[in-house]
């Protein structure tokens, strides 16, 4: 991260499949809410997606319904948030594919995606360590550069 910039990284965990029945029934799961209210306190949001099937992983789409639900809830979560998205594969597209499936998905949200750069990084397993460190120069080079470019596009947009 830039200086002056913060990255909190969150996952999926605990996150269930959505099941609109259940949600009537007892209302949102508590990793639900907490995702939810941490996107919504967040100045922008990356995604960093995996890439299944030349597409979006289901259950990383599922997170993403949850986190549009219910359906009022959805500008205080999405509305003009500055997001970006980032992948790495062990392909040889580094999930470009995946990256473009989501643009309807954050166009239909009413997210302000950044489209100033894109980060890709094929071929993942050449580029870290046994320990998913990222050893690879240019790329650590690359993605400070893009990451660099995310948080002044933030700032732009939260002026």
């Amino acid at each position: 991260m830039p200086p002056g910039a913060t990255l909190d990284v969150r996952t999926m965990h605990g996150i269930p499949l959505y099941n609109a029945d259940e949600e009537n029934a007892v209302g949102l799961p508590e990793a639900v809410t907490q995702l939810k209210d941490a996107v919504a306190n967040a100045d922008g949001l990356l995604l960093a997606t995996p890439e299944y099937n030349n597409g979006i992983p289901g259950v990383f789409k599922n997170t993403i319904d949850r986190l549009s639900r219910p359906a009022s809830d959805i500008g205080r979560i999405f509305g003009n948030r500055p997001v970006a998205i980032i992948g790495t594969s062990p392909g040889n597209f580094g999930t470009l594919l995946a990256q473009n499936d989501w643009l309807p998905v954050l166009r239909t949200l009413g997210a302000r995606p950044w489209f100033g750069g894109r980060f890709i990084a094929p071929r993942a397993q050449s580029l870290s360590d046994g320990e998913g460190r990222l050893n690879d120069a240019a790329t650590r080079d690359r993605l400070a550069a893009f990451m660099t470019g995310f948080v002044q596009f933030i700032e732009g947009v939260n002026k």
